[in-house]
């Protein structure tokens, strides 16, 4: 049996989703396979290494820091969170937090990482074969949120974040194999994703990257078609749903710090749930 993971990310929220991969840590859990959008992709590079409540900090801790979001970075920079900081100069080998990036490297499971180009708009997996020391583009671009970040560059082609054009990739998992998956989801259940705010900012982007912006639009409907799928699966016996009631006051670039630990401890309590499935027969 080959079981995946799923981390559909969600800026600060998946704090949400640190708590749980922690929660799989402490009790053993161990997938062949992982897949991460944006934030989600960082979360499982540190359940990978098996650095327990490393991605805690950067949540909790680093994210009040302006270095690492803020307006004086988007004035300066044109990118709200500076993914240079993050996954530069806290995470390098000699930064504040470095990934131990041999251990991950040597983990046996699978690991993708969902990226968008910004150009074409075709979406772009990576692996853990695209990683090397000190150097984590792959994870950049996958959170290179559009407006709120410059596109990231990787080989002359530009990355925007993942979730664009595969916010919740339950069919690349099962398409790679996967038996049984558990989806790590940052919002409840029933939501359903509004395009509201998105097709505000696909305005916005549309004179730079048209195709992008059209993504962008779409979003919302691939993520609420993509959950619709997975219930589908759940009710099979093949997919566990873990997912907060509800975000605690957490948003993609929305904290305080007492909302966050709430939140955090809510991904390691409902965590609980994955080790009685992943013991079920299929």
């Amino acid at each position: 049996m080959k079981l995946g993971l799923i981390d559909v990310g969600g800026g600060l929220r998946d704090i949400y989703g640190a708590g749980v991969l922690d929660m799989c840590m402490d009790s053993g859990v161990r997938f062949d396979y992982c897949i991460g959008v944006s934030a989600g992709s960082a979360n499982i590079t540190s359940y990978l290494s098996g650095q327990r409540r490393r991605n805690f900090k950067f949540y909790y801790e680093y994210s009040f820091r302006r270095e690492y979001m803020g307006f004086g970075n988007y004035s300066k920079k044109g990118s709200f969170f500076d993914l240079g900081y993050v996954y530069g100069t806290l995470s390098r080998s000699d930064g504040e937090n470095p990934l131990d990036f041999e251990t991950m490297k040597n983990n046996p499971a699978e690991f993708v990482i969902v990226t968008s180009e910004a150009e074409s708009g075709r979406v772009r997996y990576f692996t853990k074969d695209d990683l090397a020391p000190d150097r984590y583009d792959p994870l950049m671009a996958s959170c290179a949120i559009p407006v709120v970040c410059e596109p990231y560059e990787i080989n002359g082609v530009k990355y925007f974040d993942g979730a664009l054009t595969d916010p919740v990739p339950v069919k690349k998992a099962l398409a790679d194999g996967c038996d049984k998956l558990v989806l790590i989801l940052t919002k409840p259940r029933e939501t359903k994703r509004s395009s509201i705010k998105d097709d505000s900012l696909a305005r916005i982007l549309h004179h730079s990257y048209p195709i992008s912006a059209h993504n962008l639009h779409l979003r919302a409907k691939r993520y609420n078609d993509a959950v619709e799928y997975a219930k589908q699966l759940e009710k099979e016996g093949r997919l566990l749903i873990v997912a907060p009631d509800d975000i605690s006051g957490v948003d993609t670039t929305k904290r305080s710090k007492e909302a966050l630990l709430r939140l955090y401890c809510k991904g390691y309590a409902d965590g609980g749930a994955i080790l009685p499935f992943v013991n079920q027969a299929i």
